[in-house]
């Protein structure tokens, strides 16, 4: 991992969209035009970069978050919801007259397969980021939603010696420029094979490899994760657990993959950190409920638990 020259204050600074979740449990899916009784209900904060430093914070990480919300009931939930796992939240931005971003989602009973919308009119510009005022992380964690900003900000992070890494889970907008920016990239399947246009994992690492220069991670939700690290390949698999949910199981794996690079541990490692908290998380509803403190993951490991072939 790189040095800065000056001393960080945070292990790890996040930004990205922060939507409050509204999950429903259902015993199925219920089909176009459906209706379906649900037996739970879980609001929550949410969000790919505020869900990972939620979890880094509870294995003791020292983290902040860069994000927009407005000013309504649904901005408040989720900064209080920063608060009470003691995410640095003096860097959220507040803008007046704006709804804040929701996501809505059906979770079937026994799978824990999931169904969301995302509801967002509000954005990060670069105009809003104020450089001078932030921590100087060891992490740099970004989501590429807001791809002017996340340039911005990118950028940055390399003059100031952090380590760029970037969470993506499916295609969206453009991500291509910011890539040549980024030292760790954990992608998920659903963007990695679509967006390179191969049907093989490890094509598709070749692939990315020749657009952003640093690690590789493509995560296959059962079949495990696959890398490409200094032109060799790594594989684990993921863990088998009693799933309830997986609303949140690629943000839980890069909780435990950052994890590992904070604690300066081998890709294997950081590869067996992610399956374990993803499969942690899977274990409660909602995206933050299951993901784990520094005892329960260590507990969970030391029963070296089942792993899907």
């Amino acid at each position: 991992m790189k040095k800065s020259k000056k001393t960080p204050r945070v292990d790890c600074l996040g930004m990205g969209i922060i939507p409050l979740d509204f999950l429903v449990t259902v015993p199925f899916l219920p089909e176009p035009g459906g209706k379906v009784d649900a037996s739970a209900l879980c609001i929550q904060g949410g969000g790919p970069i505020p869900n990972t430093m939620v979890g880094l914070s509870r294995l003791g990480m020292k983290t902040a978050i860069i994000a927009v919300v407005g000013d309504d009931i649904a901005g408040k939930f989720s900064v209080d919801e920063l608060k009470k796992d003691n995410v640095e939240y003096r860097y959220v931005i507040t803008k007046k007259k704006t709804d804040s971003a929701t996501a809505y989602g059906f979770i079937e009973e026994g799978s824990g397969r999931r169904t969301i919308a995302l509801y967002r009119k509000i954005y990060i510009h670069p105009r809003d980021l104020q450089l001078s005022r932030y921590p100087i992380p060891r992490i740099l964690h970004l989501d590429g939603r807001d791809l002017d900003a996340t340039l911005k900000l990118a950028r940055w992070g390399k003059r100031v010696g952090a380590t760029v890494t970037f969470d993506i889970g499916s295609v969206r907008n453009d991500v291509t420029p910011v890539l040549p920016y980024i030292d760790h990239l954990v992608a998920a399947d659903a963007f990695a094979l679509p967006y390179t246009k191969k049907k093989k994992i490890r094509n598709a690492l070749v692939c990315l490899s020749k657009i952003c220069p640093g690690t590789i991670v493509i995560t296959c939700g059962i079949e495990g994760a696959t890398a490409l690290e200094h032109g060799k390949y790594f594989h684990h698999p993921a863990y088998k657990v009693k799933s309830v949910d997986t609303t949140g199981a690629g943000d839980a794996f890069h909780v435990g993959y950052l994890y590992g690079l904070l604690k300066n541990e081998p890709i294997a490692t950081r590869l067996q950190l992610g399956a374990a908290v993803a499969a942690l998380k899977c274990t409660k509803p909602g995206a933050r409920g299951g993901m784990p403190t520094r005892y329960q993951l260590r507990t969970f490991l030391k029963k070296e638990p089942e792993m899907y072939a």
